[in-house]
């Protein structure tokens, strides 16, 4: 077990990072607001405070963030951690990326001091789950994400309060935790594709395993549910909304008019269900074994789909 003891964002690289007393990290690319974020294996640095500590004994005058760390933690020699170690603070989950780099340009620090310890005593990490972490916050190694889920129920109704209930939510948020999900998030929008588009976007970069949708996949003109989720989709999972029409069909004919579909965004599983609560709890339920195994392979945890 370890302590975060400072953390610390810059807007241009090769500078001293400042600090902050608390950040947001953001899945599959890093704190928001920091030079060295984005789409790429570097995305947060990891600092020890002995190392810190010791440089600072020979006399250099330092702060936290002058060897551009993100993260200066004490608890933990991070460069012996192998790649791949997992670590936790609150519900951020980062994953070791790289141990030390090779400094091409002498930064900020070495040109005042003459060294800089970040080259061989720093790692990188990618943040595989997002959300917030403060300064004295734990930080300890970890293994598995636990299972999380967020249900997005879209009725224009409902969002303006012209139905007192949410049953379909209702059933997602039973089936989900009866499956040992938590529910990290759960709303209601109306039936219009820009909401929907920036909810999507604000769970996966979260990281939430399981984004569920109910409503919105009819041939009403204002069903845009699977118009807004292809628009944030990376890559499709058509299997998922195919095997639901297929089991649906065997109830009513009608199954064959849901435009419902599925795909990954980041690290997040995003599947339409249909509006009926009914349908809703017998769609869900056929296909949540499997998409337990879907979420742990995006997240690392689990090998390929053959048996």
């Amino acid at each position: 077990m370890g302590r975060i003891n400072a953390i610390c964002i810059s807007e241009r690289r090769g500078t001293a990072k400042n600090l902050v007393e608390t950040a947001t990290f953001v899945t599959e690319f890093g704190i928001a607001g920091d030079a060295h974020a984005g789409d790429w294996h570097r995305q947060v640095s990891f600092l020890g405070q002995a190392e810190v500590d010791e440089f600072k004994s020979r006399g250099a005058q330092i702060e936290a963030g002058a060897f551009g760390e993100n993260i200066l933690a004490e608890g933990f020699t991070f460069k012996n951690l192998p790649i791949g170690t997992r670590l936790k603070s609150g519900e951020v989950f980062f994953e070791i990326t790289q141990i030390g780099k090779e400094c091409h340009n002498h930064c900020a620090i070495y040109q005042q001091v003459g060294d800089c310890i970040m080259p061989r005593e720093g790692v990188f990490a990618r943040v595989l789950h997002g959300g917030k972490i403060s300064v004295g916050d734990d930080l300890e190694l970890a293994e598995k994400i636990p299972l999380d889920a967020a249900i997005i129920t879209m009725s224009d109704r409902g969002f303006h309060g012209l139905r007192d209930e949410d049953i379909s939510g209702d059933r997602c948020e039973k089936v989900l935790s009866d499956a040992g999900y938590k529910i990290s998030a759960r709303t209601i929008l109306p039936d219009v594709k820009k909401f929907l588009v920036d909810k999507l976007l604000e769970l996966s970069d979260a990281g939430i395993g399981l984004i569920v949708t109910t409503g919105g996949t009819g041939f009403s003109i204002r069903d845009i549910t699977p118009e807004a989720t292809l628009e944030v989709c990376t890559r499709l999972a058509p299997g998922i909304p195919e095997a639901m029409r297929n089991f649906s069909m065997q109830k009513t004919r009608r199954a064959m008019l849901s435009r419902a579909v599925a795909g990954i965004r980041k690290r997040s599983l995003i599947v339409n269900l249909p509006g009926s609560p009914k349908a809703v709890d017998e769609c869900l339920n056929f296909v949540l074994p499997e998409l337990q195994h879907g979420i742990e392979i995006l997240r690392g945890e689990d090998g390929n789909c053959a048996r």
